[in-house]
């Protein structure tokens, strides 16, 4: 199986290298902290993070 540049395993190896540097308790962190980017990301890119900013300020109005 092929997956991009990479074939499944120099995917293995990639990932064996991590587990060894990182550690497998620190690796659910990691895993979590990709997957929050990626959602930031592409709220970003897709407009959706500009959208829930403008929701989310408060709309008050000076009276003069």
């Amino acid at each position: 199986m092929v997956f991009g540049p990479f074939s499944s395993t120099e995917l293995l190896i990639i990932l064996f290298i991590i587990l060894i540097l990182f550690g497998a308790s620190r690796l659910p962190q990691l895993a979590r902290a990709l997957g929050e980017s990626m959602r930031e990301f592409r709220k970003a890119v897709s407009g959706e993070y500009e959208k829930e900013e403008k929701k989310e300020e408060p709309k008050t109005q000076a009276k003069s």
